[in-house]
């Protein structure tokens, strides 16, 4: 008998722990809601399929990886004190120091004991006689909890394309979601990179500068913007310190809840001239501001957004030195904004270099993986490093990959087959005392994390304080929301491109429209709303 399958045979043989609730992720979100159900009281077990805490931090560890929000903003806010030890060293921070903060609040407030690490779920199924979840691991381990949250991360299921041969390859290969913890030498090797998007925007200039030779495949170019980092100065620190009650309350009022919020002007109303000069300012900006500090109507009027969106193409055309390859890198299919705007340090730059070659897998599509390297329709490419950037079955796939079974059986994933089904993005119907803790708002991460790991705090607190057992939407309310968010997803632009945020860079998801669009804000004042009114389109029992 193998190993593994003794292990597993030897874990249901164990007695089943049992807890009050069980977080699934210790990444951003998940170290705060173990943070705050033990504030309840609750024993809470979390579960990381990781070796350690962090989530996106801990895996993503490609050269070039950081945040694209400020790194003032993307802090905690639950804790003064937390606000007042940590030194952010970048204005965009790199994700070996988001891993050590992230490491450095699961110390500091005592939360890696509640952790068990290298924790692979399968499957969460409700038993309705006892109102309890329960939950088994890969190793056969199984435990039980009344609450269950997956905290398991909006971009963490990573996808790789079923490339015919793929298995064939001879040299190494890494997802950029799985890259190893070691340096990987690129020193005179020929790498091939397979995607460009806002992962590989940020992994392209840096290694392109070690490789002997770097060919890049590219099937949909972006609008990338200037990031625009740079370090953090003393007195800045000093001011982030003196000034966070300031910050948090205006990222707390902004659509996305970042530092840039929309001018409330309309782009055609504006005289060209001043239209320009409002572009070049923002385009001067570090971070969103290009985006989420535009016109108003940026992303709600076609000939608003094909106005900047030729502003940008500009931008593009400006910094590469071969038109052909300019043109290559410009987008012309969808709408500025209708996909993650890629934040870049040198990018374009990277296109100018003789020793970097850009493909365009539309008019050469990727046939197969061979033991050599890669075959388009029109040659093959020998390589010694492949590297998958292709991306996350983002928002619903790291919850569908659990089998996750409600009353009477029913699965998740099936009834997510058309697009999730929730009410709030936070509960589906059917499936009592389950919470996904992940952030599906159009908005900073942390900081609708925070509110939204704060929301079910509160209710598994109302549910405990008034002697219920079960908490779960109305079908009637949930299919209320599901109309309500496709309706405001529908009047913007995001449903302008094939993108992760309706799911379409997936083959075989149905596109739905997976982010909610409207601002931070509004999205708060619903789930207060959901709240104050007692729950009432929930059914508690």
């Amino acid at each position: 008998m193998a190993d593994s399958q003794a292990h597993a045979l030897k874990a249901q043989s164990e007695p089943i722990e049992s807890f009050d609730a069980i977080v699934i992720g210790a990444g951003v979100a998940g170290l705060y809601q173990l943070y705050r159900l033990r504030e309840l009281g609750l024993s809470v077990r979390g579960l990381e399929d990781g070796g350690g805490v962090g989530g996106t931090w801990y895996w993503n560890r490609y050269p070039g990886c950081r945040f694209d929000s400020e790194s003032e903003t993307y802090g905690y806010s639950f804790s003064n004190e937390l606000l007042q030890e940590w030194d952010w060293k970048e204005h965009f921070s790199g994700q070996s120091e988001n891993e050590r903060y992230l490491n450095y609040v699961a110390d500091r407030f005592d939360l890696r004991r509640l952790i068990q690490f290298n924790s692979h779920v399968i499957s969460a199924v409700y038993d309705a006689r006892t109102d309890r979840w329960e939950v088994q691991l890969e190793n056969g381990q199984r435990m039980r909890a009344q609450f269950v949250v997956a905290a398991v991360g909006i971009l963490s299921a990573r996808y790789v394309p079923p490339f015919e041969g793929i298995d064939t390859f001879r040299g190494e290969s890494y997802h950029t979601s799985r890259w190893p913890r070691e340096k990987v030498d690129f020193s005179g090797k020929r790498v091939g990179v397979i995607g460009t998007g806002a992962t590989a925007v940020q992994l392209i200039p840096v290694i392109a500068k070690e490789v002997g030779h770097l060919t890049v495949f590219q099937r949909t170019p972006n609008y990338c913007a200037p990031l625009r980092n740079g370090p953090v100065s003393d007195e800045t620190q000093r001011r982030f310190k003196a000034t966070y009650p300031e910050i948090h309350r205006r990222i707390r009022e902004t659509t996305g809840a970042f530092l840039h919020d929309f001018d409330r002007r309309r782009a055609l109303e504006v005289s060209r001239e001043e239209r320009l000069a409002t572009y070049e300012k923002l385009w001067a900006l570090p971070g969103f501001g290009k985006w989420l500090g535009n016109f108003r109507d940026i992303m709600t009027d076609r000939a608003a957004n094909e106005d900047f969106a030729e502003f940008v193409r500009d931008k593009i055309r400006a910094r590469v030195k071969d038109p052909a390859v300019a043109e290559k890198l410009v987008p012309k299919d969808h709408p500025f904004g209708s996909k993650r705007v890629p934040l870049e340090t040198e990018y374009y730059e990277a296109y100018n270099r003789e020793n970097v070659l850009l493909v365009d897998v539309r008019e050469a599509p990727i046939e197969r993986i061979t033991p050599r390297g890669i075959k388009t329709r029109d040659r093959e490419y020998e390589f010694d490093v492949i590297i998958y950037a292709t991306g996350f079955d983002a928002i619903t796939g790291a919850v569908t990959r659990i089998d996750i079974r409600g009353e009477g059986g029913q699965s998740l994933k099936e009834k997510w087959a058309n697009g999730p089904r929730t009410l709030l993005g936070i509960q589906s119907a059917g499936f009592p005392n389950l919470f996904i803790a992940t952030n599906s708002a159009f908005c900073n991460y942390t900081v609708c994390a925070e509110s939204i790991v704060e929301w079910i705090t509160d209710a598994i607190r109302y549910v405990r304080a008034n002697g219920y057992s079960r908490i779960a939407p109305t079908l009637k309310a949930e299919d209320a929301w599901v109309e309500h968010a496709n309706e405001v997803g529908s009047r913007t632009m995001l449903s302008g491109a094939d993108s992760w945020f309706i799911g379409a860079n997936i083959p075989g998801k149905a596109r739905a429209f997976l982010l909610y669009a409207s601002p931070a804000p509004v999205y708060r004042a619903k789930c207060k709303e959901a709240a104050a009114n007692g729950y009432q389109d929930f059914v508690l029992r």
